[in-house]
């Protein structure tokens, strides 16, 4: 920290006036450093980077088409009696189940979700946050012949309908109580969701750190389903809710690199004034993961893929709108299901 010195400006004329021509040089010298370290300290790069709200959520662009209709039977979170005893479950099943059954449950790559239950009413409700385009979307963007620039079809968002697939969460994964709130609290709740729905309008599916040890920086969060319910017990926890002490694991993938280089946003990049060396090299590395390829183009998409991240130890990443260089490190990729404890009760409010 840097300590204040005198203010009065007749004692440092006296000063500079009494002082010898090297102490006059050495102050030049410290004050030139102090200079620089201060100027540099503020544009330290924050880590993890921040994860970009926004003030509204846009249109989704008419080129980019679900396979999957998002959140089909979606519909309004209802406001619940005050008085009302609110049963919260933690939902989980393997992802894309309806497809693939248990297979991706073998590769503990989850899906979460959070189920509610009226006492009153004895209604169930179901709430998850998703990809509104599949996570191949999110993950990796659209190469279009017109366009300079890779496309994004990238948003998710929270899907609330009514009714729990006891058989779809139970079958495979989990449906377990583990808290119970007033109306009051799930009605604040519900404002909490709109406002976090409508800000956080993208989905993330890495969490880039330094390496898989312990302690190990983190250069930028994921943000998925299981951030979406976990963002949600927290706040849940602030508005007074109790969980139960049970085990809860989310599946997490990582990648692994030394610190990112900030390469600049699409218009920096792509634009007319832009690095065209660069823009050659990201479109370059995205090519192999376009979609609807044949086999055979598939396979040679796998050969380029572990050329350019393992071989040159390279991945381009796009967060919070901006392209980032990855120099990747061993073990390079890695999927995990790994314990985050519920939250302890906290009566304290804050935002999102």
């Amino acid at each position: 920290m840097v300590r204040e010195g005198n203010a009065d400006p007749g004692v440092a004329r006296r000063r500079a006036a009494g002082a010898a021509p090297g102490c006059a040089l050495w102050c030049w010298a410290l004050a030139l450093l102090w200079l620089a370290t201060a100027a540099a300290g503020p544009s330290r790069r924050q880590w993890p980077v921040p994860y970009k709200r926004f003030s509204f959520r846009p249109e989704p662009d008419p080129y980019c088409q679900a396979k999957y209709t998002f959140c089909p039977t979606g519909s309004p979170i209802p406001v619940m009696k005050g008085d009302d005893i609110i049963e919260v479950f933690r939902l989980q099943a393997p992802v894309w189940e309806f497809k693939y059954g248990n297979l991706l449950g073998h590769l503990k790559i989850m899906h979460d979700a959070i189920g509610f239950r009226s006492t009153l009413t004895g209604k169930n409700f179901t709430m998850e946050w998703y990809e509104l385009f599949q996570l191949g979307n999110c993950t990796f963007p659209h190469l279009r012949p017109a366009m300079n620039a890779p496309f994004w079809c990238n948003q998710g968002a929270a899907c609330f309908f009514e009714g729990i697939d006891d058989i779809h969460w139970k079958e495979n994964g989990t449906l377990v109580l583990v808290a119970t709130i007033s109306g009051n609290t799930f009605n604040e709740m519900a404002k909490w969701v709109k406002r976090d729905n409508e800000t956080g309008i993208y989905y993330e599916t890495w969490t880039v750190q330094a390496s898989p040890e312990r302690g190990a920086e983190t250069w930028f969060e994921s943000y998925d389903c299981s951030k979406f319910v976990l963002r949600t017990y927290k706040k849940l926890a602030e508005l007074g809710a109790e969980f139960k002490k049970i085990e809860t694991n989310y599946t997490r993938i990582f990648l692994y690199s030394g610190e990112p280089t900030y390469l600049g946003n699409e218009t920096s990049v792509f634009g007319p004034t832009g690095n065209k060396t660069l823009a050659l090299a990201i479109r370059k590395f995205y090519y192999p993961f376009k979609p609807h390829s044949s086999t055979k183009e598939f396979l040679f998409s796998i050969l380029q893929i572990f050329d350019a991240v393992i071989v040159h130890r390279e991945f381009y990443l796009f967060y919070n709108f901006e392209y980032w260089l990855l120099p990747m490190k061993f073990p390079f990729i890695k999927i995990t299901y790994e314990e985050i404890p519920l939250p302890n009760r906290n009566k304290t409010h804050s935002g999102l």
